[in-house]
């Protein structure tokens, strides 16, 4: 019997057991990046879970359709219609136009979930390129009562909307009133919290770039209203997942809600899912304080960006996780030696095996982690207490590995060993009838020279193993 995964659901703030609206399949949504700047590895620990989450589901025979959109109109430095547009900060700042700085910058968010092993989404759908969708829902909300129009926008009226405030469980009320505090450019807004829809290329975005027209007039959509479009255009109006980070809950995945279902009049998402920050020095990593670093740092510092996702790992996905470069590089280490027992498993196993009752209990224990709420701290606990268990046979410890490998995605399974330079292996035979001899001085120098050419050496016994560094 299929187990029940369970999960913390933010609308609910209880923990769940998971039931798909129409089972095997599970819609998926999660909210990608507004490519204006680098994709950080902040980002990348939110769509590293999301990407466990979704080998999770794989691994308990569902059927996943999953869709990250790109970002690459309307996102304002202020998630509540304020500030300038991201991709126009963007383009200033890099010299090129907006649609030179979109694409260069969703091409290194692709190269960088290539590099983190992660499972591509179905689709990647771009907000540019369903802007008639966006103008839909906004003449359906409009014909339904839901808008008003200002000189600048067309603004969803959250006071329409009874109940707004209820995946932050925070009141209209007091939203109102915290939004206050803020700078708003529109003072013809009726309430604070009320957001945009669809912004006129008038006043400050007189010279925007990007601009369709509009029954409202030339100019462009407001960031909510996008991920509302492209989600229900390819999962439908209901879904059952829909996932992000935990900024995102008080402002952008409240106006979704309200927008979705006041223009559809069903619920819009069965289950939200929040990841928390990754932090640096205690405060959370992200452009507008500039202390991030990106895929390109962890390359540089040598460092396996497989390793980075065990780093990721290491954590709940609802807990903060602070990054430092020893942590990394300990996971690196962690990552080659996993590699080694990986390759010799291997190396010695003989065929498939049937797994033994203990081998089955760890199989029963790492399914328990993984589907209470995606407690993948414990599920690598288990990982390495197989790896460990001298009472296990070769053959059980690779199944095992392998397919707890289905969730974890550390790529055992395409590894090879590594085909070492004859000239490195002439030389290490040479070291070694040197060590025989007892003459060190010139073990020592032929030592270096392999270590020159990218590989060490370690004694085991009379023999020895050539790695590369």
């Amino acid at each position: 019997m299929k187990r029940e995964l369970k999960l913390y659901n933010t609308l609910t703030r209880s923990l769940e057991t998971f039931h798909p609206l129409n089972p095997p399949l599970v819609t998926f949504y999660s909210c990608g990046p507004t490519v204006y700047d680098y994709t950080h590895i902040g980002h990348m620990r939110t769509f590293v879970n999301n990407d466990f989450l979704k080998r999770v589901l794989l691994y308990l025979d569902y059927k996943v359709k999953h869709v990250i959109n790109i970002t690459d109109v309307g996102h304002l430095t202020g998630d509540s219609d304020i500030g300038e547009d991201k991709l126009e900060k963007g383009a200033k700042k890099t010299g090129k136009t907006v649609w030179e700085v979109s694409k260069y910058y969703t091409d290194f968010f692709l190269k960088t979930l290539k590099l983190l092993n992660i499972v591509m989404p179905d689709y990647l759908p771009r907000a540019t390129d369903n802007i008639n969708e966006m103008i839909k829902i906004d003449e359906i909300l409009e014909k339904k009562g839901f808008t008003y129009e200002t000189k600048e926008a067309l603004y969803f009226d959250v006071s329409k909307f009874k109940n707004y405030g209820r995946l932050s469980g925070q009141k209209l009320e007091e939203k109102i009133q915290g939004a206050r505090e803020e700078v708003y450019i529109d003072k013809n807004k009726k309430h604070p919290a009320d957001f945009s829809l669809w912004f006129k290329r008038v006043g400050r975005f007189k010279n925007h770039t990007m601009h369709w027209q509009s029954p409202w007039g030339d100019g462009f959509p407001g960031w909510h209203i996008e991920c509302t479009a492209m989600s229900t255009k390819y999962l439908g109006k209901t879904i059952d997942i829909h996932s992000g980070g935990v900024e995102h809950i008080p402002i952008h995945h409240e106006n979704e809600i309200a927008q979705a279902e006041a223009a559809f009049g069903v619920q819009f998402v069965r289950y939200w899912v929040h990841f928390q920050h990754l932090l640096m020095d205690g405060k959370k990593m992200s452009k507008s304080l500039g202390n991030f670093y990106t895929i390109d740092d962890i390359l540089k510092n040598k460092i396996n960006p497989i390793s980075l996702r065990l780093f990721f790992a290491q954590a709940h996905y609802r807990q903060a996780q602070n990054f430092t470069w020893k942590a990394v590089k300990s996971a690196d280490n962690s990552y080659q030696r996993l590699k080694e027992i990986y390759l010799k498993l291997k190396e010695k196993a003989r065929s498939s095996v049937k797994l033994s009752g203990k081998a089955e209990s760890y199989k029963d224990k790492f399914i328990s982690s993984i589907t209470n709420d995606l407690q993948l701290p414990q599920a690598l606990a288990i990982l390495w207490e197989v790896v460990k268990d001298k009472t296990l046979a070769t053959e059980e410890k690779l199944e095992l590995i392998n397919d707890f490998d289905k969730v974890l995605g550390l790529n055992l399974n395409q590894l090879k060993k590594d085909k070492i330079d004859s000239k490195v292996i002439l030389l290490a035979q040479q070291r070694q009838e040197a060590r025989q001899i007892k003459d060190y001085k010139k073990a020592d120098e032929l030592r270096k020279k392999i270590e020159a050419l990218g590989y060490k050496i370690e004694d085991v016994g009379k023999k020895f193993e050539l790695k590369r560094k």
